[in-house]
C-alpha cells in the first residue's frame, strides 16, 4: 500500500463508525478524513463503506480492510511495547567509535561492562573519520581534538592525554641527548598531515626543522614502533606502557604535549538506559586510565 495514513484512517472509521470521532482520535480535521477514504477507495477500486444517517458500516471489502489493519495495528502496539520495554535494559548492540589509539584502553574497558552485562552485544569502530550519530552510525563515539560543535549532540569531557617526547637508548647511545641547540642535528618522528591537527604534532613541526623528520605517519602506534625502533624521537602516550618502559623521556613534558577527548552522544538516545549506563561506566574507569 503506497499511503498507510489512508489505511490508518479507514481503521478509524471502521472501528469507530464515524467521520467525526475518526477525526477526534487521530487529531485531524473531518476533511482530511473524508479525503483519505474517498483516495483509498479510489485506489482499491471498490467501496470500503456504507454511508448513512448514523455514520459509516463497512462493506465486505471494508471488513477485510478491518481485520488486517486491526492485526497490523496490535502488532505496532506490541512492536512499541517491546522497544519501551527494552529502553530500561543493556540489551542489543552497543557501537562505539573511537580512533585506535585508544584501543589498549578501550577495549578492557567494554569487556568489563559485557561481563557487568552479558546480553549486550558490542560494536567498536576505530576510524580517524567524524562518524554521524544523527545517522545511527554510532550510540557513543569519543572524539579527540577541539570541543565537536554539532548542534544535536551532547558533548561532555572526558579526559586529557598527555603525550612524552622519547627515545630509545639505543638511540639515544648514538646520537647522544636532544638539546635546544641541537634539534636539527637529532632525527625525529613526525605526523604525514602538512598541518597536523594534534597539539604535540604541531610544536613538532613549528620546532623542528622539516629536514629533521625523518620518518612520518598517520598512526600513534606506528609512530610508537618507530621510537621503539630507534628510528628517532616521537611522541608516546604517558599512559602506554607496553613495551615502552626503556624510553628514555628527551625533553619535560609541556602543555601542548596534550589531547583533550570527549564523550559525544545524540540527543535522541542520550538518555537511554544503554547510553546512559556505558557512559557512566567510561567516566568511572577513565581513572584507571590517568597517568598517576
Amino acid at each position: 500500500m503506497d499511503n498507510w495514513d489512508e489505511v490508518r484512517t479507514a481503521f478509524q472509521v471502521a472501528k469507530i463508525g464515524t467521520v467525526s470521532g475518526a477525526a477526534e482520535a487521530l487529531g485531524v480535521h473531518h476533511a482530511t478524513v473524508i479525503r483519505h477514504i474517498d483516495a483509498l477507495e479510489a485506489r482499491l477500486g471498490a467501496k470500503l463503506f456504507q454511508r448513512h444517517a448514523r455514520g459509516y458500516s463497512p462493506t465486505e471489502a471494508g471488513q477485510d480492510l478491518l481485520a488486517v489493519a486491526g492485526q497490523t495495528d496490535d502488532q505496532f502496539a506490541q512492536l512499541a511495547g517491546r522497544i519501551k520495554g527494552r529502553g530500561d535494559e543493556v540489551t542489543g548492540e552497543l557501537i562505539v567509535t573511537s580512533i585506535a589509539a585508544l584501543s589498549p584502553l578501550l577495549v578492557p574497558t567494554i569487556g568489563l561492562f559485557q561481563e557487568r552485562h552479558p546480553d549486550l552485544r558490542v560494536r567498536l569502530v576505530t576510524d580517524t573519520r567524524v562518524f554521524r550519530l544523527e545517522y545511527g552510525e554510532a550510540h557513543v563515539a569519543i572524539r579527540a581534538g577541539k570541543l565537536p560543535d554539532e548542534p544535536d549532540n551532547v558533548v561532555q569531557p572526558f579526559f586529557t592525554e598527555t603525550l612524552r617526547l622519547v627515545a630509545s637508548r639505543s638511540y639515544v647511545e648514538r646520537y647522544g641527548m636532544l638539546t635546544e641547540e641541537n634539534v636539527g642535528s637529532h632525527r625525529f618522528v613526525g605526523s604525514t598531515e602538512e598541518l597536523p591537527r594534534a597539539p604535540y604534532f604541531k610544536w613538532l613541526t613549528d620546532n623542528v626543522p622539516n629536514s629533521a623528520i625523518y620518518f612520518r605517519t598517520s598512526s600513534m602506534d606506528a609512530a610508537k614502533e618507530a621510537v621503539l625502533a630507534g628510528i628517532g624521537i616521537g611522541f608516546v602516550a604517558s599512559w602506554d606502557r607496553d613495551g615502552t618502559t626503556d624510553l628514555v623521556e628527551v625533553l619535560p613534558a609541556m602543555e601542548d604535549w596534550t589531547a583533550k577527548f570527549w564523550l559525544v552522544t545524540h540527543m535522541d538516545l542520550h538518555r537511554t538506559a544503554k547510553v546512559q549506563t556505558f557512559v557512566r561506566h567510561l567516566k568511572d574507569q577513565v581513572e584507571s586510565w590517568r597517568e598517576t
